[in-house]
């Protein structure tokens, strides 16, 4: 009847309310949530929730991230921080710590994040952005993407800003050649994929440079960011991931995350218009815009069938060797 504590997925909404799901051994597992803030707040819970949401919490400050003491009734606890931050300007903006290694350690909270483009941020969002107290955000956006929509950052505690462009393939050509043929869906679904192999590959500089923009500032508390936060940026958050030892299938659940927080549907219009794309249909679009556990696979893959181990990748394809990858985990790890 126990609470599984590498469950406990709590994430914020745009206006501010936490949502926090769990899963348990048996369906009468009592589960008492607790945040850290010790303010005014109200939980409320849903206990004939078996999946998805089983508790709220409203009424905590939202100029800062959030902790939770999660229990049952048995003394099975931990503390667990939000995931999604609920930022108004970037749907997808989350902390990638939290997950367990293969070798029992943590990945600190608070000091790894991933999101799409800065430049809807609200006011409150700098506010928030401001408390994370960030040292470096990398963004992986091409250069016109950079100057057309540049970033909006704190003016306090504003953190180093490192331009690391990554263009996929050919981006251009492709969309090109699938105007004039009608691609339908399959091929832009194909192209996806194949993307993440150019991650792999081609991009390797890239990503070497994101590794030694993070190492060069001593405990460096980052942001990894691109457009929309779940591509290019995804590949990063798993080779940083996996680099600290988390197990691939948990570095494959974090990707998949995207599916819930980035919704494609909002996004056709603005594709359809950055890429000269009118007479494509929505269904030719959606998979640049999914998220699908066939296109990381495809780096990872890609990755394995080209080098010994990941750790030659690292090492070879990355600068990331065994002196960088000790000051990596002992920088991100903790003791459980």
């Amino acid at each position: 009847m126990a609470l599984d504590i590498e469950s406990i997925h709590i994430w914020r909404s745009p206006q501010g309310e936490h949502h926090i799901e769990w899963q348990a051994s048996h369906p009468e597992t009592q589960v008492e949530i607790e945040p850290v803030h010790t303010g005014p707040h109200q939980v409320s819970y849903h206990p004939e929730s078996h999946e998805g949401v089983r508790a709220r919490v409203q009424g905590l400050p939202r100029d800062c991230r959030h902790g939770f003491q999660v229990r049952d009734q048995h003394g099975n606890a931990g503390l667990v921080f939000e995931r999604k931050l609920g930022l108004e300007g970037t749907p997808n903006f989350r902390d990638f710590g939290g997950y367990r290694t293969t070798s029992g350690e943590r990945v600190k909270w608070g000091s790894l994040f991933r999101s799409g483009q800065l430049t809807n941020l609200t006011d409150a969002d700098l506010a928030l952005l401001e408390n994370l107290q960030l040292d470096l955000v990398c963004d992986f956006r091409r250069e016109e993407e950079q100057y057309n929509a540049p970033n909006r950052l704190p003016t306090q505690n504003r953190p180093r800003l490192a331009s690391v462009p990554i263009v996929p393939g050919s981006n251009a050509d492709f969309f090109e050649e699938a105007k004039r043929n009608g691609g339908g869906r399959q091929a832009m679904y194909d192209f996806m994929v194949d993307i993440n192999r150019d991650f792999a590959l081609v991009q390797s500089p890239a990503y070497r440079v994101m590794f030694e923009e993070i190492l060069a500032v001593d405990d460096a508390r980052f942001l990894v960011h691109c457009a929309a936060g779940k591509d290019r940026t995804g590949f990063a958050a798993a080779i940083i991931l996996l680099a600290l030892g988390v197990p691939e299938a948990v570095v494959m659940r974090d990707y998949l995350l995207s599916q819930q927080f980035f919704v494609p549907g909002d996004e056709i219009a603005y594709v359809r218009e950055k890429y000269g794309m009118q007479g494509a249909s929505d269904e030719m679009i959606l998979p640049v815009l999914e998220v699908h556990e066939d296109y990381l696979a495809m780096g990872l893959n890609t990755i394995n069938e080209e080098y010994a181990s990941f750790e030659a990748y690292l090492e070879r394809a990355l600068g990331v060797g065994e002196p960088e990858l000790a000051e990596l985990r002992g920088r991100y790890l903790s003791p459980q």
